[in-house]
């Protein structure tokens, strides 16, 4: 992976295209397509005639991605969507089901290095970070109209910041809050200036970005449509790198593969759950020493599998 030519360097690149298997013929949806990384790979292993339908809500991403996988001609199809409405967006594209899902719940490299889009503590700019600008609230925008409580509940609940109400309660006796260096001043000072091996306002930025664009709802939404959307045989492949994004994916992979779910102290089942999925990979798979080597960013990815019965 060495001499990437493109902004964002898809983690577990081969380790993701091991698991899902891309086929001729085969359908698979890209959910979080960014600048086209793990697609390209699901096209070239999958030729010649298997599909992608990518899905992102980044403009910028997107237009990358579109020259990127341009001679793929109609192999590829991309929309501006989440993947939590992967369903209609798998209709609009005239399927009516796929062979493989593949989400990368990552910040991609494009979005951290682009400093108007506020998502990095380490440039200056307007404290924005929605995937898609146009649409909701902007992170100044809920520091600005938040209670101190919710402030604190958003960065103890997202970025299990220790800190989080001194830091609250410093935001809201300084607003408004415009900019990423408003908000690093502030959380410096709640630090009294002392740092770790992370910057102290690693845990705050990465809370608001998840807040600011519903991220855990959008993945337990998107994982629920896209059991549904799954054909049966096919894999379900999902690469955190946020403890919580994980455990969501953990406990959603481990309740679907199990027929019942009633509490362990019942006797007979009332649940009448029945298993979905039978999980490929119960414990995470994790990027090589390489990899994080050439991808720092890399480090705290964990992949889980899952197929479709």
């Amino acid at each position: 992976m060495k001499n990437y030519p493109y902004p964002h360097q898809p983690v577990l690149y081969h380790e993701s295209l091991k698991y899902l298997q891309p086929k001729p013929g085969g359908r698979y949806i890209d959910g979080t397509l960014g600048t086209g990384g793990h697609s390209e790979g699901i096209l070239i292993h999958s030729s010649p005639s298997g599909t992608v339908l990518g899905l992102d809500l980044d403009l910028e991403a997107i237009k990358i991605a579109k020259k990127r996988l341009t001679r793929f001609g109609p192999r590829i199809h991309i929309m501006q969507s989440s993947y939590a409405d992967m369903d209609t967006a798998t209709l609009e594209s005239g399927w009516d089901s796929a062979e493989g899902i593949i989400l990368d719940l990552g910040l991609s490299s494009l979005q951290l290095d682009t400093p108007s889009r506020g998502f990095s503590f380490q440039q200056d700019a307007p404290l924005d970070m929605r995937f898609d600008p146009s649409k909701g609230l902007s992170a100044a925008d809920l520091l600005n109209s938040l209670s101190e409580e919710e402030i604190a509940d958003i960065l103890w609940k997202f970025g299990d910041e220790r800190r989080s109400r001194q830091i609250a309660k410093k935001i809201v006796g300084a607003r408004p809050i415009r900019t990423t260096t408003d908000l690093v001043t502030i959380i410096e000072s709640a630090y009294n200036g002392r740092r770790g091996k992370t910057h102290p306002a690693t845990r705050s930025f990465q809370a608001l970005r998840i807040a600011v664009n519903k991220e855990l709802e959008n993945l337990r939404t998107g994982l629920i449509k896209g059991v549904e959307i799954l054909s049966p045989g096919s894999r379900f492949l999902v690469i955190s790198f946020h403890s919580t994004e994980d455990r969501i994916v953990k406990e959603f992979f481990r309740r679907e593969s199990t027929d019942c779910v009633c509490p362990e102290e019942q006797i007979t089942c009332t649940c009448g759950h029945q298993a979905t999925l039978k999980r490929i990979s119960k414990k995470p798979i994790t990027p090589s020493q390489e990899e994080i080597g050439e991808n720092p960013r890399a480090r705290s990815a964990k992949l889980r599998v899952a197929e479709k019965i």
